[in-house]
This record gives structure tokens, C-alpha cells and sequence, in this order.
């Protein structure tokens, strides 16, 4: 699952927005799209291996994402993903969706 450290879960379908999120700055493979989410979220979030692996294959199940193996850095096989032009639309539009929820949410804690 993806977690934020000391504090539980986060929102469902959170993690796919952060997958197309990390895959909009290009070509990944599974592992890269993990390190980068945590990396950016300065340890924050950290991504399980439980839960990315299935997200990223029903992100390429729905025509989200494709995919093609090769080698990775370190010259091991991996699968690497990148987005298609329906992922970058869902990228935009979820990235909206969370704006606006994040905004609500925010003007919620502030009320007195």
C-alpha cells in the first residue's frame, strides 16, 4: 500500500495519480517509479511493492500506461512503463480532481 509514514493511508486512488505522475517525466520501470515517489515526497511516502506492481498493471489493463521490457541500470531485465496519450489526459485531469479536493480539505482544517 502506499504509505505515509506514521500516519496510515493515504486516498484511494492516490497512488495511480502518483504513478502518472512519476511516469510523466518519462520512461520507468517499476522499482525507478517507487524510489522517485519517495525521493519527491522527501521519505514521506513509500510505496509497497503489494501494491505497485498490481497499479501499474491495471493502469496498463485501462490503457493508461504501456509497457515493454528491457534492461535496467544495473543490466537486469525489467519491465519499463511510460504514459500514453489517455494517461496524460487522466494525469491532468486527476491532477485538477486533487487540487480541488486538497483545497477543500485544507479550508475544512482552517474553519474555526
Amino acid at each position: 500500500m502506499l504509505r505515509e509514514e506514521n500516519a496510515g493511508e493515504l486516498i484511494q486512488g492516490t497512488l495511480e495519480m502518483l504513478i502518472l505522475k512519476a511516469l510523466a517525466r518519462g520512461r520507468l520501470h517499476g522499482y525507478a517509479v517507487a524510489e522517485w515517489i519517495q525521493q519527491t515526497s522527501q521519505q514521506v511516502l513509500k510505496v509497497e511493492e503489494g501494491a505497485l506492481y498490481p497499479a501499474l498493471h491495471r493502469l496498463e489493463l485501462r490503457g493508461l500506461l504501456q509497457a515493454e521490457w528491457g534492461a535496467s541500470e544495473n543490466n537486469r531485465r525489467a519491465k519499463f512503463y511510460q504514459l500514453t496519450t489517455e494517461g496524460r489526459k487522466r494525469l491532468n485531469a486527476e491532477s485538477h480532481r486533487w487540487a480541488r479536493l486538497s483545497a477543500a480539505v485544507a479550508f475544512v482544517m482552517q474553519a474555526s
